[in-house]
């Protein structure tokens, strides 16, 4: 165990993590040169295409020096904010992170945030600082700035560039020096966390785990502690680029375990692994996930619910932080409510739906969960708008805020400030790091910042301005719920709950929007938007006609009357039994509301 090392890489998006998991792999000889590709613990083609790490990935590494061999266990981790969730669990499984920070942009807000969740769990800390080959490096404000926020000295930040191999061994040696090696008993009963799954098709489920004491040998009987199942360890090993089996793997190692587990439910991240004989005590893991936004996903085709149950079970084991639930939908038919950490979070999942289980789904608009408080005192929570409760009967509505941190230059101070102002939000700090990088914390709704909030923040600051948020709890707040009917039909999946400031100016962008998008009948569709009994917007698609006269070649004007009338008739009887199909891009338009 004194050789043994396990850490993580935390930073900001795209301040080069996973290159630099790259050369660490290339100069431990753990990849030889044809095997080596950029990024290549980014596997999915989804984290290739945008450039972004979605998944936290383990690896093994041999490191000789000085003569003695270490084994190094790496976790990739991701840096956007939605996906947090994979770095608290990748901290749990480690003593110690480096932090890269990008000598040319300095520190932005997940730095700080992925800090503090590496402090909470007494990670030893080894500040990088890469990119320095870039031209508009600035190595000296930066260091100032890594220095300020750790407390270490200057000479302890390590220079490096992960594209030019700069600084890769002195990186490696502070590995070795800095981290300490992983306390435990391999004599001990058995106690190992898991940390990730995947599901493979041939094997069953593969489970990632670490072992804080004990050992596990293969073909031993093991338990899950939290769902009590017991399994037998037919294969374990460690994770090298590929799988490598190994008969035991003892306290302080990171490891896989495969034993034809069929079912996706008994594989809980975050569950002690432990013997039957003599079992250990529960890991104290990570708390579970908390949702921050939720939506529906329905299947296009209704007869491929249960497809879909299956493909979100499959999925959930490869993402722990995606919460689901079954759900029905007048307008949509069965489904399921999902609950994400963020819209980015969301539409990564409705991709790899679509791309790994050949999904085709229809995502309804997203919402924030609300509590009701009702005029007895009971409270209950609302997760869809169409579990609002009767206005009569509610005293009053709380939504969550969230206290929001956002870097940025200081030139576009002035037009964040509105922009967050625009959102119902209040500034409550304002501090300069540097002569133009300034620091500001807002309070805000969670429900203003679900839809457009990240993209309008990069768009003003030119994608300079960074933002983390975490939940501050609830507040009471003046909503409603609005709803879209068509013909006097309510459209379930369209509702929205808004706060009444914001309502009208909602409806009839959202009106608007929908006239353009629904197809042309030969009825007219009218478009409502309503609060209660009470109509605050409406738009009409207007009926395509055929034309009945003309067969009328000049000829009395009552029989062109008849056959007007005739039609009208028609068009207004077709009205009542005429349903509208709303088509998918409906559903979508709400997001682009702007």
């Amino acid at each position: 165990m004194e050789n043994i090392r396990n850490f993580c890489i935390i930073a900001h998006i795209d301040h080069g993590k996973s290159t630099l998991a790259d050369r660490l792999l290339e100069f431990t000889g753990t990849l030889t040169k044809r095997e080596m590709q950029a990024q290549v613990l980014d596997n999915m083609d989804l984290e290739r295409e945008k450039g972004i790490t979605i998944k936290a990935h383990a690896i093994q590494m041999n490191y000789t020096l000085d003569g003695k061999e270490y084994i190094l266990n790496l976790i990739d981790t991701p840096g956007h904010v939605d996906f947090s969730y994979e770095v608290s669990r990748s901290i749990a499984a480690c003593e110690g992170a480096l932090l890269i920070v990008d000598a040319s942009q300095g520190i932005e807000a997940q730095t700080i945030s992925n800090l503090y969740l590496a402090l909470e769990h007494d990670l030893q800390i080894i500040p990088v600082m890469n990119k320095i080959d870039l031209p508009h490096a600035m190595p000296e404000e930066v260091t100032d700035e890594i220095v300020d926020l750790i407390g270490c000295k200057p000479e302890d930040v390590i220079r490096a560039s992960a594209k030019e191999g700069i600084g890769i061994e002195e990186i490696l040696k502070a590995v070795v020096a800095r981290i300490k090696p992983p306390k435990g008993d391999p004599k001990a009963p058995l106690q190992a966390m898991i940390f990730d799954s995947v599901f493979n098709s041939f094997r069953g489920i593969e489970v990632y785990f670490r072992v804080f004491n004990g050992t596990i040998k293969k073909g031993e009987k093991v338990k899950f502690v939290s769902t009590g199942k017991t399994y037998e360890a037919d294969e374990i090993g460690v994770l090298k680029m590929n799988k490598l089996p190994k008969n035991e793997i003892s306290a302080g190692n990171v490891g896989y375990l495969i034993s034809g587990i069929k079912e996706a439910k008994e594989v809980k991240v975050g569950d002690t692994i432990t013997h039957i004989d003599h079992p250990g005590e529960a890991v104290r893991g990570f708390e579970n996930v908390k949702p921050m936004v939720f939506a529906g996903i329905y299947p296009v085709d209704t007869t491929e619910f249960e497809e879909l149950r299956a493909s979100m079970e499959k999925l959930q084991l490869n993402d722990a932080s995606l919460v689901w639930e079954p759900e029905t939908s007048a307008a949509l038919g069965f489904g399921f409510r999902c609950g994400f950490l963020g819209m980015l979070h969301m539409e990564i999942i409705q991709e790899r739906l679509e791309r790994e289980f050949d999904m085709t789904v229809i995502t309804t608009v997203p919402s924030v969960q609300f509590i009701a408080v009702r005029t007895d005192g009971t409270t209950f929570e609302i997760n869809a708008p169409s579990e609002m409760p009767d206005p009569n009967t509610v005293d009053h509505i709380e939504e969550p805020y969230i206290k929001a941190q956002i870097i940025t230059k200081s030139e576009f101070i002035g037009s964040i400030i509105k922009l967050c102002m625009d959102k119902r939000g209040v500034i409550k700090n304002q501090s300069y790091l540097t002569t133009d990088r300034v620091e500001m914390s807002f309070e805000m709704p969670l429900a203003e910042i679900v839809f457009d909030f990240f993209d309008k923040l990069k768009t003003i600051s030119k994608g300079y301005a960074s933002l983390d948020y975490h939940l501050i709890g609830f507040r009471e707040s003046d909503m409603v719920k609005l709803d879209i009917q068509l013909n006097g039909e309510k459209v379930d999946a369209l509702s929205a709950i808004v706060h009444r400031s914001k309502a009208y100016e909602w409806g009839k962008k959202l009106c608007e929007k929908l006239r353009e998008l629904l197809p042309r009948q030969m009825f007219e569709i009218a478009i409502q938007a309503a609060i209660g009994q009470k109509i605050i917007a409406r738009e009409t698609v207007k009926a395509m006609r055929k034309n009945v006269l003309a067969k009328c070649y000049g000829g009395d004007i009552s029989r062109k009357r008849k056959l007007l009338e005739k039609q009208k008739k028609g068009k207004k009887r077709m009205r009542q039994v005429g349903n509208v199909e709303i088509p998918q891009e409906a559903f979508m338009a709400v997001l682009k509301i702007d």
